[in-house]
């Protein structure tokens, strides 16, 4: 069921963008990862600063935002045979803790979330089923109302070429389904759908996307939903994992607001490193490979870049 969302948001969401937007990414071998990210909404600016780091089975992550705000989530793999922790927090909201324990096994899964506050919230998910079926559900609680506050249920079906799903949400009063099917697995080419029905006003939504490679360096998306609203987006690998991605969307029914587009550029530079050992007067050379991905993002708006 997981899997079945998940490419449903690559498909018809993944790397549209229409935001000025730039991130530097510079992972390490060393365990240690560091990510600036900036993003420019009309005269808004917005960012972070995070960094990563891994030690055997634990990992580190922290985020400083434009805000102040400081974001650490510390996660520990098979602290437990099949169990992951991890314990969350940010500084300087004191009721942002959160402990979120994970047990996996060969046919179910269950995920549990505590926020620590004096009167904790609770959530809990469990799934369980094969590679072809899997249900799926969420629950959470409210132990100052003794309500839930949420709960969800599912169903997802997959097949080496394609994969549906059908989701009851919002407490019952929303209905998703989504579909993807795969046209031809030489060129990527593929279909998906999204599609909404809300039980209070009886209204719905769909949205349908498609994908398809020209060749093994481009790739072209589409997608359109009900309110019309057409999307289209190329993207052209012009060297090894570095990406120069147009895209634009048209909104028919908005005549007075521009149409939006972007131009984004993901740049993966690889640079050497030579060390020198100096052992009994004389120095032994060995390489070391450091890696920096660099991802710019432009908006424009009536031509204007």
């Amino acid at each position: 069921m997981l899997g079945n969302m998940n490419a449903v948001c690559d498909l018809l969401t993944k790397d549209y963008n229409f935001d000025h937007k730039f991130t530097l990414t510079t992972p390490s071998d060393a365990g240690l990862g560091l990510t600036a990210m900036g993003v420019k909404k009309d005269q808004l600016f917005i960012g972070d600063i995070s960094t990563q780091y891994r030690s055997g089975k634990t990992t580190v992550d922290v985020k400083v935002d434009t805000d102040y705000n400081v974001s650490t989530t510390i996660t520990v793999n098979e602290l437990v045979a099949g169990v992951r922790t991890s314990f969350s927090f940010r500084i300087p909201d004191q009721k942002s803790g959160k402990l979120d324990l994970q047990y996996l096994y060969d046919r179910a899964a269950i995920n549990s979330s505590i926020v620590l506050t004096p009167i904790p919230l609770l959530e809990l998910a469990a799934a369980i089923g094969s590679k072809e079926l899997t249900l799926g559900t969420e629950v959470g609680f409210d132990s100052a109302s003794a309500s839930f506050t949420e709960y969800n249920s599912g169903i997802g079906f997959n097949k080496h070429d394609f994969s549906a799903a059908l989701i009851l949400a919002d407490k019952g009063g929303t209905l998703k389904a989504s579909y993807v099917q795969g046209v031809n697995p030489v060129t990527g080419a593929a279909v998906a759908a999204d599609m909404i029905h809300r039980f209070n006003t009886y209204g719905n939504s769909f949205t349908i996307g498609s994908c398809h490679a020209l060749n093994p360096l481009i790739t072209i998306k589409t997608r359109f939903n009900n309110s019309g609203k057409a999307a289209v987006l190329c993207q052209h690998e012009w060297r090894p994992q570095s990406f120069l991605t147009l895209s634009a969307e048209y909104n028919p029914k908005a005549l007075n607001a521009p149409s939006r587009g972007g131009l984004a550029s993901s740049i993966w530079v690889s640079c050497g490193l030579r060390l020198f050992l100096e052992e009994g007067g004389r120095g032994e050379g060995e390489n070391h490979d450091r890696y920096i991905i660099i991802k710019g993002t432009f908006g424009c708006k009536n031509g204007t870049v």
